[in-house]
């Protein structure tokens, strides 16, 4: 059964942003000396409590979830619903979908910054590639992180005051 407020069935077409949901994470503390995040995060419903690490390979502990970890399971989550969204609105079977998104940090070339690089892989037994390949592409126009990582989003920045 689909959700009639995510199910795209009920979209009105409408030409201005209309927030379904909102969160509130805040880190704080932890070690600020690497110019990486670690600490407490924590969601504004307590929902999200966990202390942010550095991995290994950047020379943290690694004893607890990095931000590209998190981010990592935010898009893999969020293209899995997408996805399995789509494959039912074709009367396709969702279940045996699972989807993996590697996240890389590494250094821009173009500037020397710090630069994210993140790739999906589906797995989906039983459904071929050339059916598969325009509901992954229906599915990435659906997710919103798909569409960040393809398009970048709105976003501001600002000094709380």
């Amino acid at each position: 059964m689909n959700d009639p407020i995510l199910s795209t069935d009920h979209d009105d077409g409408g030409t201005a942003f209309r927030p379904l949901y909102v969160t509130r994470v805040t880190v704080e503390g932890g070690s600020s000396a690497h110019g990486r995040a670690t600490g407490r995060a924590g969601s504004s419903d307590g929902a999200l409590d966990l202390e942010l690490r550095m991995p290994a390979e950047l020379g943290g502990d690694a004893t607890g979830p990095n931000p590209e970890q998190l981010f990592a399971a935010a898009y893999a989550s969020c293209f899995h619903g997408a996805l399995s969204l789509v494959a039912r609105q074709h009367l396709l079977d969702p279940a045996p979908i699972t989807v993996e998104v590697s996240v890389t940090f590494g250094r821009d070339p173009a500037d020397g910054g710090y630069q994210l690089r993140a790739d999906l892989v589906v797995t989906w037994p039983g459904v071929e590639q050339d059916m598969a390949a325009p509901l992954l592409a229906e599915a990435a126009a659906l997710c919103p992180y798909a569409r960040m990582t393809s398009q970048g989003i709105p976003a501001t920045i600002n000094l709380a005051p």
